[in-house]
């Protein structure tokens, strides 16, 4: 199964051997012997994989290569690059899926004759997946206007041009039947790819890759989160015809993807993403698969299609969506969208491709909901009775991370209502702390509650500072201005005095509380001279357990991220499902962070045991009988010592948490030491709530004091 050709970074390589990228650095210069880099740059170079592990084998470095981290290198240094290769290992795992018996048949005998079978059986598949259209060879490209992104064209052959597709530009199918020249230096990858889906399946294989390489790439891609997708699914409801126009990595369509029977049609500007999500929803359930290459207001695939739902993450703020070619196209039923405002050309391109009665949900900028441009457009909606709700989620939903998006909701007319009403939500109050994405939970219950009452007849119950349903004609005035916030009363406008003595008395037992954890009087001392020894010596010696975090492995459970040990919050984060089984901490556990140049460690309690380790974290895990965990936090935290074990090489300090330094003190001196530390972090936590209070009782008493709702005397 070993390729020659493939390449690995030396960041791959420190993966491999489960070192840090200067150990590798080291071996270069230290061992003659060490391969020479095949390709990269000169800052960056590549190596051949083979030669690595041979090299790292005969140094004792390497006992053996696990297989997926095998396959991973296989695929992240295929020649062709790594979506061609993750195409390919998904089209065999669709295969392997569908036809298990036919893959062992094709892969008996040499690359070549495996290169030669696969696209035959690869047929038999693609056909009832994913139409006759799918296994034809590319076309050349077609020529396109100026203004298209020719990064669109060049695909497989071309379906014909309808009335919303301007002259010479054309969708494709996100997937064509691959040949065998094009399989041929993708055989060795196969064989493994065939090898890790019988130990994992074929769809976790697939996940674990595809992660991999998202997680590899942050900054090309924009990730719909999974808790934000479940939510839009439930807000438009169960639907046998579903449509993602701007499909990007399939988490809507994944969402909704619930019964057999259903139709799922994708569609994407991006190549790559299209076919990778057609792929993934083909290995996820036995639906129909439709997806397709190109702009979706520029060149729609499904010109025909009315569908029972329609969700859709579409690019925001975008000049050059179209405006000028599309002027006449019949879309526009609620007035022709400014250049300014690619989201309602979005969101009329959904309501067209619904039937009647079917629901649209959209990820939507805030400043939709309110910019001048489009309040002729959003009055129409209104009217009509098409948008049925705007919701505002909290910061930290979705990327942008630092804007409070939007969910508007959609309904295709079947006739205008005779009084109109429209659903306004704001459950920005569930934000998170620090950047650790809103708690859903309550997001999740808060929105569908007020959506399904909105639903039921009858009169909707106002939910002050949350949910309202306004009519129609409230909000028709010079602005539309349809931002939730604006029009929900606050929370306290009833009793906010009697619930701003309820935290003015709060705050008070919190201050005392304080007050009485405050340090005692510092005594002076000599300054020690302890024997020092490192944590990676403790680890080595089996006095901890170091690991570092960021696998979410199969169970569903609280992430604990380095903003939340930052700012003392409980977990709130969470990982995409993988392979790799995830660090779950335990009480008397140690967790650091090992970015952003703080001096903070973490004992894990019995409230917080059990949860998973986020990305850029370490946990240390001492032995009772040797380390108490409180003594190792509290040195850990010193700033010298922090300052000594970090790197300052590039724009974000990083930690070595390895080496920090402890002094060696007997268990009884540690225990000593210990509890001081904990009474210190006692205090810390104290004072952060205080201040969480003292801020609660500052806004209610401003919001009082101009509502009117509290005297000034």
């Amino acid at each position: 199964m070993q390729d020659n050709a493939t390449e690995v970074t030396a960041a791959g390589i420190a993966r491999l051997a489960g070192v840090g990228r200067a150990a590798v650095s080291n071996w270069r210069r230290r061992h003659a012997d060490f391969p020479r880099p095949v390709g990269g740059t000169e800052t960056s170079p590549s190596f051949a994989l083979a030669e690595v592990e041979s090299w790292l084998r005969k140094q004792g470095k390497l006992a053996e290569v696990p297989l997926r981290e095998r396959v991973w290198q296989q695929l992240s240094g295929h020649p062709e690059g790594p979506v061609t290769a993750l195409t390919h290992a998904g089209c065999l795992l669709l295969l392997i899926h569908d036809r298990p018996t036919v893959w062992l048949e094709v892969s008996a005998g040499s690359d070549e004759r495996l290169s030669e079978m696969l696209p035959g059986a690869l047929r038999e598949v693609f056909t009832p997946r994913f139409g006759p259209e799918s296994v034809v060879n590319p076309a050349p490209a077609v020529n396109t206007p100026a203004a298209v992104n020719t990064a669109d064209v060049g695909h497989p052959a071309p379906l014909a041009a309808d009335a919303h597709t301007p002259s010479g530009v054309h969708t494709h199918p996100a997937l064509h039947l691959p040949t065998g020249p094009e399989l041929l230096p993708s055989t060795p990858l196969l064989r493994g790819v065939a090898e890790l889906a019988a130990e994992l399946g074929a769809r976790q294989t697939f996940e674990f890759l595809l992660g991999r390489h998202l997680d590899a790439n942050p900054r090309q891609y924009t990730l719909t989160p999974a808790d934000l997708a479940a939510l839009m699914a439930d807000l438009a409801g169960p639907a046998r015809t579903v449509l993602d126009p701007a499909c990007g990595t399939g988490a809507l369509l994944r969402a909704a993807a619930t019964r057999p029977d259903q139709e799922l049609y994708a569609q994407d500007s991006a190549p790559e993403l299209a076919a990778l999500t057609t792929l993934r929803l083909a290995l996820q359930t036995w639906s129909t698969v439709r997806g397709a290459v190109g702009d979706s207001l520029r060149a729609d695939a499904h010109p025909r299609l009315r569908a029972d739902a329609v969700l859709c993450h579409p690019p925001f703020n975008e000049r050059n969506w179209g405006h000028d070619e599309l002027a006449y196209d019949p879309r526009w039923e609620y007035g022709f969208p400014a250049r300014t405002e690619s989201e309602l050309a979005w969101v009329q391109h959904a309501l067209a491709r619904l039937k009647d009665g079917g629901a649209g949900v959209l990820l939507m900028p805030p400043a939709a909901a309110s910019r001048r441009s489009g309040r002729r457009i959003r009055a129409d909606l209104l009217r009509r009775g098409a948008l049925r709700a705007v919701i505002a989620l909290p910061v930290g939903a979705a990327p942008p991370y630092n804007i409070p998006l939007h969910l508007w909701v959609l309904r295709r007319p079947e006739k205008a209502p005779a009084q109109p009403e429209v659903l306004l939500v704001d459950v920005g109050q569930f934000a998170g702390e620090g950047r650790g994405g809103p708690d859903w939970r309550p997001v999740r219950e808060a929105v569908l509650d007020a959506w399904q009452a909105f639903g039921r007849p009858g009169r909707f119950a106002e939910r002050p500072g949350l949910a309202r349903a306004l009519p129609v004609i409230a909000l028709l005035d010079d602005d539309v201005d349809l931002a939730p916030a604006r029009h929900l009363p606050p929370p306290t406008a009833t009793d906010g005095a009697e619930q701003l003595t309820a935290v003015r008395e709060h705050l008070g037992e919190t201050l005392r509380l304080t007050a009485d954890l405050t340090p005692p009087r510092a005594d002076v001392a000599q300054p020690a001279r302890w024997p020092l020894t490192t944590i990676g010596e403790l680890a080595r010696g089996g006095a901890l357990m170091l690991r570092t975090g960021g696998n979410g492995g199969h169970a569903r459970v609280p992430v604990l991220t380095d903003h939340d040990v930052l700012f003392g919050a409980d977990p709130s984060g969470t990982l995409p499902e993988s392979e790799e089984e995830a660090v779950l901490t335990e009480p008397g556990d140690v967790v650091v962070p090992v970015l952003g140049g703080g001096s903070v460690a973490r004992v894990i309690d019995a409230t917080t045991g059990g949860a998973a380790l986020g990305r850029n974290l370490v946990l240390l895990r001492p032995d009772p009988a040797a380390l108490d965990p409180w003594f190792l936090a509290g040195f850990l935290r010193g700033t010298a010592n922090n300052r000594q074990a970090s790197s300052y090489a590039s724009t974000a300090t990083r930690l070595d948490v390895r080496r920090l330094q402890l002094p060696r003190l007997p268990l009884d001196e540690q225990r000593r030491y210990g509890e001081r530390f904990r009474a210190l972090d006692e205090f810390e936590r104290a004072l952060r709530h205080a201040g969480r209070i003292g801020e609660q009782l500052v806004r209610g008493m401003y919001d009082g004091l101009t509502d009117g709702t509290v005297a000034p005397d």
